[in-house]
C-alpha cells in the first residue's frame, strides 16, 4: 500500500451542479467532449471532482448536441464529469438575466420527450425550468423519469413554487438570484425555497450576487432536510486570464471578480469551488465542516448521488481534496487517481 503525504486537511471532493465553462471554453461555443475534458480539468485544481457542465439557453440543435456530448463523455468516463445541466431555455422572459430573450421559450411534447431520451444516456440530468414556460404534469413527467428538476428564472409565486416541488422539482436554481424575492405579503420563489423542506438550492456565494447578511438569513432560516449547497456558476475565465469572452454573440467582460454583459447584467461567476468555500467559512462565519458539506455531500445529495460521492464511506468514488492550513488546494484525487498536485 502506498503511503502519501497529503496535506492538513482531507475532504471528500467538491460536487458543482452549476459549471457553464472553464479553462476558456464555454461549453455554449463547444458542445463537444473535448470541451467537456477542459472544463473539467480546469476546475479539478480548485478542489472539484464531480460537476455538471452547463448549458445556457440555446438553440435546439446546439443543446442536441451537447446531449449527444454528454453521454459520448459518459461512455469515455471523462474524469470529473457528473452528467449535464440544462438551464433553460423553457424559462422566464421576466427573469431572463443574462439569458438571450429571443431563444426562451414554452416546453413542448418533443421538448419533454427530448429530455426523458437524454435522461437514458446520461448518468444525471438536471433541468432548471420556469413555472411560467412548464407546467406541472410535465415537471412530474421529467421527475418521474429521473431528471432532476430545478426551478430558477422565474417570477413566480410562493404558492406557485410549493404547488410545482409537489409536482416533483427539487431543486432551485442560484438561490435569489433571477427569481421573485421574499416581500411582506408575497414570499416568492425565494420564500419558498427557504420555507419548503424538500427543495434545496445552489447558492453562489462570491459576495457579489447574494449579499453577506441575506446569506446568513437564509442559512438560519432553511428549513430541511433540503440544503442549501454552493455552486460557481462559473465561465470559460476560471483556470486563465481572459479578460473577456462572448456567449450567444454578446461579449461578457471580467472586472473586480464579476463577469457582467456591456449593461451591467450579471453573467455567470468568476469563482472557482474552493473560493467559496473559504467565503462561507471565513465572511459567513459558518464552520468549515459545514462548509465543506455545502460543497460536496449536499449537491451530491441533491442529485441522487450521495451513495457514491461527497462522503468518505465504503463504496464510495474514491474523490478526494487535500487542503492546507490556508484552505489551499494541495492535491486531487479523482477515482483514487491523483490529477493535481499544487
Amino acid at each position: 500500500m502506498e503511503r502519501i503525504d497529503a496535506g492538513a486537511l482531507l475532504a471528500p471532493g467538491f460536487v458543482d451542479l452549476q459549471v457553464n465553462g472553464g479553462g476558456g471554453v464555454m461549453l455554449n461555443d463547444h458542445p463537444d467532449v473535448a470541451s467537456i475534458r477542459t472544463i473539467c480539468a480546469a476546475h479539478a485544481p480548485f478542489g472539484t471532482t464531480a460537476l455538471l457542465p452547463t448549458l445556457i439557453t440555446d438553440t435546439p440543435q446546439i443543446t442536441a448536441a451537447a446531449i449527444a456530448a454528454g453521454a459520448e463523455a459518459a461512455k469515455e468516463a471523462v474524469p470529473g464529469f457528473l452528467g449535464l445541466h440544462l438551464e433553460g431555455p423553457h424559462l422566464s422572459l421576466a427573469r431572463k438575466g443574462a439569458h438571450d430573450p429571443k431563444l426562451i421559450r414554452p416546453m413542448t411534447e418533443a421538448d419533454q420527450a427530448a429530455l426523458v431520451a437524454a435522461r437514458k444516456v446520461l448518468p444525471v440530468l438536471l433541468t432548471t425550468v420556469a413555472p411560467e414556460s412548464v407546467d406541472p404534469q410535465q415537471v412530474a413527467a421529467l421527475a418521474e423519469a429521473g431528471i432532476v428538476v430545478s426551478l430558477g428564472h422565474t417570477d413566480t409565486t410562493h404558492a406557485t413554487a410549493r404547488a410545482y416541488a409537489e409536482a416533483g422539482a427539487s431543486v432551485v436554481t442560484h438561490l435569489f438570484n433571477a427569481m421573485s424575492q421574499i416581500g411582506n405579503r408575497e414570499p416568492g420563489l425565494a420564500g419558498a425555497t427557504l420555507d419548503t423542506r424538500g427543495l434545496s438550492a445552489g447558492l453562489i456565494a462570491d459576495g457579489i450576487h447574494v449579499d453577506p447578511a441575506t446569506i446568513g438569513i437564509a442559512m438560519r432560516a432553511k428549513r430541511g432536510p433540503g440544503h442549501i449547497f454552493l455552486v460557481t456558476d462559473a465561465m470559460a475565465t476560471i483556470g486563465t486570464n481572459m479578460a473577456s469572452f462572448t456567449l450567444n454573440g454578446r461579449t461578457i467582460h471580467r472586472k473586480d471578480g464579476s463577469l457582467r454583459l456591456a449593461d451591467g447584467t450579471l453573467a455567470g461567476a468568476d469563482l472557482d469551488m474552493i473560493s467559496a468555500v473559504r467565503f462561507m467559512h471565513r465572511t459567513i462565519g459558518l464552520d468549515l465542516g459545514e462548509a465543506l458539506r455545502m460543497a460536496s455531500l449536499y449537491p451530491a445529495e441533491a442529485v441522487g448521488q450521495a451513495h457514491r460521492l461527497g462522503r468518505f464511506a465504503r463504496g464510495t468514488a474514491a474523490d478526494v481534496v487535500a487542503l492546507s492550513d490556508a484552505l489551499d488546494v494541495t492535491s486531487v484525487w479523482i477515482g483514487g487517481r491523483q490529477v493535481f498536485s499544487g
